[in-house]
């Protein structure tokens, strides 16, 4: 009872960090720090929601979750007989943990199939150009950059973005493209993506999910400026914001053109604030690992 109810508290926890999390100020000044505590936000939610009603569910059984779902699957007597309340939660503990996890592989497996298709679509639209070595071009007047995520990666422009940006614009931008091939974004994103179909009326699940997108972003840009000027990468951003860019295909990660998000960017690339702090920076990875780690070792043990 007393893993079921720690559980539940982990839960709740991280339901109400995560809400608290929308609103944060300083997670632009970090962005990967910010994506790595969102990610732990969003696994520790999710086990321990479900662990806390299969540890209650398995609490005859006088084990851990991992050990009373073993049990169980065996078709072993619990040492006490089971009332309502226990087969109730344990129906709603695996069928929460079976939707997590069908939403999940079936937003991977459609991503994937989205950029199969897309690859062979590209084979027949798009051709390299000797201006812009490695990169697949669409012959196509509105601006457009995007990336095909995945073992095989792609970064494509439009002929309309090569016109619409100068030379040190169009390498920004191609930097920022390549930062999310190299940083599987893709990935990151994926599960935010999920918990977002399977949750479509949560304002949290929504935010999050334009928090970290807006992140990713923001890492990318990061580490564009490695590469190339921040002021560049600024105003190309302002060229797509105001060109009217197309929409990136479903299942690719696309340079955004809306108009919060560009302005977002574009000041703390011109205007980079202080770095932040020792003590939220460290305070924050250690609040993720400890997420991480606790989680999991909940579903273990039997208190």
């Amino acid at each position: 009872m007393i893993t079921a109810a720690l559980l539940a508290a982990l839960a709740t926890a991280c339901a109400l960090g995560a809400w608290r999390f929308t609103t944060a100020r300083w997670t632009s000044r970090a962005p990967r720090v910010a994506i790595i505590l969102w990610q732990s936000l969003g696994v520790a939610w999710g086990l321990a929601t479900t662990g806390a009603m299969l540890a209650y569910a398995v609490q005859p059984y006088g084990a851990g979750v991992l050990a009373g779902l073993h049990a169980f699957a065996n078709g072993e007597t619990p040492r006490e007989p089971w009332d309502l309340m226990h087969v109730l939660a344990m129906i709603a503990g695996l069928t929460a943990l079976t939707v997590l996890v069908v939403v999940l592989l079936t937003a991977g497996v459609q991503a994937l199939r989205a950029r199969r298709r897309h690859r062979l679509l590209l084979a027949l639209i798009s051709h390299d150009d000797p201006g812009v070595p490695g990169v697949r071009v669409l012959d196509h007047p509105s601006a457009a950059a995007y990336c095909v995520p995945g073992l095989r990666s792609q970064v494509v422009v439009s002929e309309g973005t090569i016109r619409l940006l100068s030379q040190d614009e169009l390498h920004a931008v191609l930097a920022h493209e390549a930062a999310h091939v190299r940083e599987r974004h893709d990935l990151v994103l994926l599960p935010f993506a999920a918990l977002r179909r399977a949750l479509p009326w949560s304002k949290v699940v929504r935010d999050a999910q334009d928090q970290v997108e807006l992140l990713v972003e923001m890492a990318a840009d990061d580490r564009a400026r490695r590469y190339c000027s921040p002021r560049r990468l600024a105003t190309a951003l302002l060229r797509f914001g105001t060109a009217g860019a197309m929409p990136t295909p479903h299942g690719m990660i696309g340079l955004h053109a809306r108009a919060h998000t560009v302005m977002a960017r574009v000041d703390r690339l011109v205007k980079p604030g202080p770095e932040l702090s020792r003590r939220i920076r460290y305070g924050s990875i250690a609040l993720s690992v400890t997420l991480l780690t606790a989680t999991p070792f909940l579903w273990v043990i039997q208190l």
